[in-house]
């Protein structure tokens, strides 16, 4: 019966131990986020169970609740990834489909940045370096991108302390109580020191309404610009006129943001490139009269580059593709491998609204009914023998 009991507490003495590292941890990953800092685990002791090594330290393996790099002593810690190679960077970026007058600013802003910190290590004079940007242009130019990709050039170049890029937006950073912007505001900031803080549709923030807050944020974002210059940058991005009233909206603004990149809309041409860069990534391959069908879809769709959304709108047209191939290939009998990574003008244009072309239905048709060659066929019946002819009449 002890031995009964004993077994007993020993599986609650478990249950309780697991369910303590559990809320550890919560209450390690929501720490900074309510309280300021990191809160220390708890320590309660408890026997170790089956399979813990002597040394009271839980196997390294997947899975396990307390494998998460804390201890008793020190606050979990954030793991900072190594400053990347520049000239990895510049591979990556020189491997964007178009953009190539952005890739030129970046060029020349990775140049004086690089002679920048050559002059400071041989304790030379250096000029004030602003590296806050404004990128201006239409939705799915690649703005968002490259900005996470400065976030890293930064870092790379020793600029930035982590490289992170915080992404966010008016309803981000503004409230709608007086006092309460200004704390939001802040606790976004803090999350981008030693980061990129981008802010989309900045121009959103100029509201000129009477009891609009978005000047309370502009106020506290322009201090941090000025309070962590050596460890923030900002990157505004937004519609082309929409963003230089803003800027020109304030002169702390106008005194802060003085490089401007433009992102310029794709062509047909890189667009589809952006699309067969989609397929290669997902495995699939164009049918031979599929391409010229995908360049008329785009075409046709991307009469408002704002509406239609550039790489967004190719994204969109590769998604309803895909749609379409599903659907036909759920109707059919057996499905192949190559099946499986073709897509055929008739998904293209089923995913135009458009009724596929005679031949491909009949070839639809004609793979849906064709019997698997795997299968075997009954044989078919052997036709009766013909009777024998009767014996002839003996001779008189």
């Amino acid at each position: 019966m002890d031995q009964n009991i004993s077994k007993k507490d020993q599986i609650i003495l478990q249950q309780l131990d697991v369910i303590r590292t559990m809320t550890e941890s919560n209450i390690n990953r929501m720490g900074t986020d309510f309280w300021g800092s990191p809160i220390h685990p708890l320590k309660v002791d408890a026997p170790p169970s089956p399979g813990t090594p002597a040394d009271g330290k839980p196997a390294d393996g997947p899975g396990t609740a307390s494998s998460t790099g804390n201890d008793d002593t020190q606050p979990p810690r954030s793991e900072e990834k190594p400053p990347e190679k520049i000239e990895d960077l510049q591979s990556e970026l020189d491997s964007y489909i178009g953009l190539t007058a952005v890739k030129k600013e970046v060029r020349n802003l990775i140049n004086m940045v690089t002679v920048y910190q050559l002059r400071r290590q041989h304790d030379l004079p250096t000029t004030d370096l602003s590296l806050h940007m404004v990128f201006s242009g239409n939705p799915g130019t690649g703005k968002t991108t490259v900005a996470r990709l400065m976030a890293r050039i930064y870092h790379s170049l020793g600029i930035l302390s982590k490289g992170q890029l915080v992404e966010v937006d008016r309803s981000g950073l503004v409230a709608g109580y007086v006092g309460q912007t200004a704390i939001k505001t802040k606790k976004v900031i803090d999350s981008a020191l030693g980061g990129v803080l981008f802010i989309d549709e900045a121009y959103a923030l100029n509201g000129r309404a009477e009891n609009d807050f978005g000047q309370e944020a502009i106020d506290t974002i322009l201090k941090a610009m000025e309070d962590h210059r050596d460890d923030l940058v900002v990157i505004a991005a937004g519609y082309d006129g929409l963003m230089d009233d803003f800027v020109h909206s304030n002169p702390g603004l106008e005194s802060r943001f003085n490089r401007f990149l433009h992102f310029d809309d794709y062509t047909v041409d890189e667009m589809m490139q952006i699309f067969k860069s989609q397929c290669a990534k997902g495995c699939y391959t164009l049918d031979s009269d599929a391409e010229s069908e995908v360049r008329s879809f785009i075409t046709e769709s991307n009469t408002n580059s704002i509406a239609f959304g550039n790489a967004r709108g190719v994204r969109n047209i590769f998604e309803q593709i895909l749609v379409n191939q599903s659907n036909r290939l759920a109707a059919l009998e057996t499905v192949s491998r190559n099946d499986l990574m073709k897509l055929t003008a008739a998904d293209v244009r089923m995913a135009e609204g458009k009724s596929p072309a005679p031949d491909e239905i009949e070839t639809a048709v004609e793979k849906k009914s064709a019997p698997d060659a795997s299968a075997k066929t009954p044989d078919a019946p052997s036709a009766p023998e013909a009777p024998s002819a009767p014996p002839a009449a003996p001779k008189a």
